[in-house]
């Protein structure tokens, strides 16, 4: 092995640069060459490719988003453009890969390995739903966005009196929502994983405004529901002077937190250490403070598990 690829791919996450500059400085230190990839396996198709020297990774390591840049590209799926895939790797002299991203993007990296090209995935992605790891890279940065977003918002809620209504991001995992919502001391929250009531969500905000809460913050998961449409449904319960927030896409956005710089630093050095090993399809996760590996093909019959102790450590602690 000579030359190493390294792309993103999917949703940007906070900590993708560091994993990247890892990876390279990793690599480099090891008498390899490296190439970046733009756009995910859509450059790689296209062969938006260029060398990365020791200079293109420097002042990276404190950057938000990706400078690879990033993009779904569901045709990877299919052959065809797995084939063109190769053939630009072949083209550019790449022996093997480093995939960032989440679930689609190790789904890739598995059919390149497949085909002969060892490919390794890190996790990064903020929802933290990847099975086999404690923590991906952008879920520590998420959770503290959320939060001092939060603390914002309750500064006008408790000028106003007011009820709030804060939707955040984790697609259909509610780790965030639990973690922001204990940091944040919300009075409720709503994740996929819990059936939940409106009703009792309605019986809740009242009986807390009867103890003198007159401003309160509830935290929803994008993939339980949608905050405006729990506003609604609890305006029309008697809830007054209620408002929804959706904070969207700034939850991905921002300086990784020193935490996420050195998760990324550790998963993006120890992947070079695997393909060195000349081992592929392989998926790079920390568990118990550990950095492991799994089989990529484990992690597609297995699906990740929400700490649903926080779940109800955020309820004990709303009261």
């Amino acid at each position: 092995m000579k030359r190493i690829g390294i792309l993103t791919s999917g949703g940007d996450a906070p900590g993708m640069n560091a994993a990247v500059r890892a990876v390279a400085r990793k690599a480099l230190s090891s008498k390899l060459e490296v190439c970046g990839i733009n756009y995910g396996y859509k450059g790689l198709v296209e062969g938006n490719i260029f060398e990365i020297k020791e200079k293109e990774v420097s002042d990276l390591i404190q950057l938000g988003g990706t400078t690879l840049y990033t993009a779904r590209y569901p045709e990877f799926a299919e052959k065809e453009y797995q084939l063109k895939g190769i053939e630009q790797l072949k083209k550019h002299g790449i022996d093997a890969l480093v995939t960032i991203g989440g679930d689609g993007s190790y789904h890739g990296a598995v059919r390149l390995t497949e085909q002969g090209y060892n490919a390794i995935g890190l996790p990064g992605t903020i929802d933290n739903d990847i099975p086999f790891t404690d923590r991906t890279i952008g879920f520590d940065t998420a959770i503290q966005t959320s939060v001092e977003e939060i603390d914002k918002v309750r500064d006008t809620a408790k000028s106003h009196g007011r009820i709030f209504v804060v939707e955040v991001m984790g697609r259909n995992s509610g780790e965030i929502a639990l973690r922001t919502a204990i940091a944040s001391g919300s009075q409720a929250v709503i994740i996929p994983e819990k059936p939940f009531d409106v009703d009792e969500i309605a019986g809740i905000v009242k009986d807390a405004r009867r103890r003198g809460h007159e401003h309160q913050i509830i935290i929803t998961a994008e993939g339980a529901i949608h905050a405006q449409d729990l506003t609604d449904q609890l305006a029309n319960r008697g809830i007054d002077n209620i408002r929804g927030v959706a904070l969207g896409h700034v939850v991905r956005g921002g300086a990784p937190t020193a935490s996420d710089r050195v998760l990324a630093s550790r998963m993006g050095s120890y992947a070079v250490d695997l393909l060195l090993d000349g081992q592929g399809g392989q998926a790079v996760g920390i568990e118990k403070g550990v950095i492991t590996h799994h089989s990529m093909l484990d992690l597609f019959d297995s699906k990740a598990k929400t700490d649903l102790s926080m779940y109800d450590l955020a309820n004990t602690l709303s009261y």
